[in-house]
């Protein structure tokens, strides 16, 4: 599970930065607002401090939610209540105040990724879809080719799971850029790079057939 931390405090971030990892999460570091903007899109989750030194946490969580729904956990010295119902209003899934022991922070990691989980479930009317030798497991967003399990990041999931939905039909660009990233900006270079990862990943280049100009799809045997 990949988590993006974003903590101007370098001693904190290393810390937690090392401590995640010990539990066998895979942690990038941002030290800013600016520098977070724009990091998220390859992340399962994102651990925010609300006091930055280029722009307020509270802005920078709104950014975020306006363009993606990434889990967003508020981890930030501020204790206040109103704080705190301004960042959950934003779009943070839990506020954690700090100090916060690392058994605490894990335990909710963990029901925040849990609850988003379990909202996807909900929607998901089939319990596995088949295309050739390539599974995928809806209810454990699981993905495996040829047996073998396959690690996908969580946009990278949404995306091979938004093509085998499809069926061998085109998925546009601005399609997938919706329902993976809840945006449409025009700008793909992202989903570009993330189908690229993914056929590498899926050892099958061409399982994700390019429709030049239009979008993507899977080849269905």
């Amino acid at each position: 599970m990949k988590i993006l931390l974003v903590e101007d405090d370098l001693r904190v971030a290393g810390a937690l930065c090392s401590a995640l990892v010990r539990h066998g999460y895979e942690v990038r570091c941002a030290v800013s607002g600016s520098e977070a903007l724009g990091s998220e899109d390859d992340a399962d989750l994102v651990l925010l401090d609300m006091c930055l030194p280029d722009m307020d946490g509270f802005e920078v969580c709104r950014r975020f939610r306006a363009r993606s729904d990434v889990p967003i956990i508020a981890v930030t010295a501020r204790a206040e209540s109103e704080a705190r119902v301004r960042g959950l209003r934003l779009g943070a899934d839990d506020y954690v105040v700090k100090p916060c022991g690392l058994a605490e922070l894990k335990a909710r990691i963990e029901a925040v990724m849990r609850r988003s989980r379990n909202a996807f479930r909900v929607s998901s009317a089939e319990s596995v879809i088949a295309v050739g030798d390539l599974f995928i497991d809806l209810g454990r967003r699981k993905v495996t080719v040829r047996g073998e399990n396959v690690p996908l990041s969580r946009k990278e999931y949404e995306i091979v799971e938004a093509l085998a939905r499809a069926a061998g039909t085109v998925v546009t660009r601005d399609q997938l850029m919706s329902s993976v990233w809840r945006r449409r900006d025009g700008n793909f270079r992202t989903l570009d790079v993330h189908v690229a990862t993914l056929r590498r990943k899926l050892a099958s280049p061409e399982l994700i057939e390019t429709v030049r100009g239009v979008g993507y799809r899977l080849a269905v045997p």
